[in-house]
């Protein structure tokens, strides 16, 4: 068989159901000869974006397989796969190469010179004989340690030459490490004479598939929990220990019990600083967990340090717990003691979540939201910008991956994608991604990906004809050329590309809109609902 042809079988025994593709490799033929669907996209960055969604649903188990053309596809893909990697997720791109006599001539972009920054490895497949080999370092790689990007190149000569079609390939096992006995029982004597210790829980806990864990610990302990924005459903948001998530907005709570924590327990997470985390005041005791020991002692030093899996260690913990306490011990004061800072948070908010006004505040949308859908069959994700901001502190996540948190790189669009790949990863789940007019300008012909393939997802976009705060950047170009505003009718987009639209402009319509636009998508259709918002400058900050 030809080289391309291994590579496709290779993906069937991995189980890989989709690949996400766009428009010319010769691997999409290929694929789709041995049952895997080929999944046309209408860019490149939102092919890469639906596997990123389609591998965060999946916890790195079923993982999104991606494939463009050589030169223009590649570069096309860029900001796609760096998004992938600034928020850690496995993804497999394999995109085509040029011819090996053609490799080192300026105008031909290569690859691999171009995408070491933003891989975990990044590699040619330079003979044919080397695919199983190298396709197995590959899924070995997106299945152990450090989640993020890896990306194979075939060259176009490779790709149509043959290769023994006796060829031995064997899918790699996921490999979990334990934390050291001694880190774990240091850390656990550390957070129990701790007189106000808070858990910091990351996205290390989903793809580990730690949730269960992560309650029975806080619950043991009784320690207040709080996740960062790519954490958030990690822990049931509606838990009496929940504190709720933080990033460049968070909810009071976090707040509060951040703000006073003599001790910083890292779950599952980077520790890393940048302007969509919460930095961890000074002062703070600070234990640390993380899969990669590059996390550790990156932005904050350390006192007790943990490398393992989040579930693994999170077993460990509980264990190590129950021995030194010798049973559990009452959560009963600061139970309470968040039941109040949320009440007290809640009414400072509740003017906006419930106004009447119009245009609507979007903080009324979010809030319905959280009414109008079944959360434990809902996965919401944001986009970039004030959508992000309104929605991370008020939609209130109670299953894992019941939302999708983002944001260490934030590209405008990202979350419209996402939301497609997250839905073929759970078809029965109601897939919503919240974006403003400016964010379905950068994706939004992508709609039609959605309608075209049946991915019926629904959008919900927060309408302000605005790029909403950025006059503080450009203050003269938007006084007197009016260069923030916007214009659009995306009611008629959403129809045009094969999709449901509505325009909602009253509050009271926000809630039966929803559960209309709901019913569309269990008809298999892609939804849109065009809220039209004012501009709200004001946001609940996490620290």
């Amino acid at each position: 068989m030809q080289a391309i042809d291994a590579v496709a079988q290779i993906l069937k025994t991995e189980g890989v159901e989709n690949l996400f593709c766009f428009p010319a490799n010769s691997l999409i033929d290929a694929c789709a000869k041995v049952g895997i669907r080929p999944i046309m996209a209408r860019t490149e960055r939102t092919l890469i974006n639906m596997a990123d969604g389609f591998s965060r649903i999946s916890n790195g188990d079923r993982l999104g397989v991606a494939c463009v053309q050589s030169g223009p596809g590649s570069e096309n893909a860029f900001g796609g796969v760096a998004q992938a990697f600034s928020d850690s997720v496995p993804i497999l791109m394999l995109p085509g190469g040029v011819a090996r006599r053609s490799h080192g001539i300026p105008t031909h972009f290569e690859a691999v010179p171009n995408y070491g920054g933003i891989t975990k490895w990044v590699a040619q497949v330079n003979f044919p004989d080397r695919v199983p080999a190298m396709m197995r370092r590959a899924f070995s790689l997106l299945r152990t340690g450090h989640p993020a990007p890896v990306m194979l190149e075939i060259p176009t000569d490779v790709a149509s030459e043959d290769i023994d079609d006796s060829f031995d390939y064997r899918p790699p096992e996921k490999i979990k490490p334990a934390g050291n006995p001694r880190d774990i029982e240091a850390s656990v004597k550390a957070l129990l004479t701790a007189e106000s210790p808070i858990l910091h829980v990351g996205q290390g806990v989903l793809y580990a598939d730690g949730t269960d864990e992560l309650i029975e610990f806080a619950e043991l302990v009784g320690v207040p929990v709080m996740t960062t924005m790519a954490g958030k459903s990690a822990f049931p948001e509606n838990h009496p220990l929940a504190l709720g998530a933080s990033g460049h907005t968070g909810t009071g709570m976090v707040k509060h019990f951040l703000g006073k924590a003599d001790l910083v327990f890292g779950l599952g997470c980077s520790l890393s600083q940048s302007v969509m985390s919460t930095p961890i005041p000074d002062g703070k005791v600070l234990v640390h967990n993380s899969i990669d020991e590059l996390d550790i002692n990156k932005d904050y030093a350390a006192d007790y340090a943990i490398i393992g899996d989040a579930k693994i260690v999170l077993s460990q913990l509980i264990d190590e717990a129950k021995k030194q306490l010798g049973g559990g011990r009452s959560n009963d004061a600061v139970v309470a003691e968040i039941k109040t800072v949320k009440e007290q948070w809640l009414a400072e908010w509740m003017p906006k979540l419930t106004s009447e006004e119009a245009p609507i505040n979007p903080y009324r949308v979010v809030w319905d939201l959280n009414q109008a859908v079944d959360r434990t069959q809902a996965i919401v994700t944001h986009d970039s910008g004030n959508p992000r901001d309104q929605t991370l502190p008020f939609y209130e996540a109670i299953t894992p991956h019941g939302y999708i948190g983002w944001g260490k790189s934030t590209q405008l669009g990202y979350g419209l994608g996402l939301i497609m790949g997250a839905k073929m990863a759970a078809p029965e789940k109601l897939a919503i991604n919240i974006m403003g007019d400016a964010a379905f300008g950068m994706a939004g012909m992508d709609f039609e990906t959605a309608a075209r393939e049946r991915i019926p997802i629904l959008t919900i976009m927060f309408n302000n004809s605005a790029l909403g705060g950025y006059e503080k950047h450009m203050p003269v170009a938007t006084e007197r050329f009016k260069t923030k505003f916007l214009t659009g009718d995306y009611v008629k987009v959403a129809e045009g590309l094969g999709g449901y639209g509505e325009k909602v402009e009253d509050p009271a319509d926000i809630i039966p809109a929803i559960q209309r636009a709901q019913k569309e998508t269990e008809a298999g259709k892609p939804a849109l609902l065009e809220i039209i918002t004012r501009e709200e400058t004001d946001f609940s900050l996490g620290i």
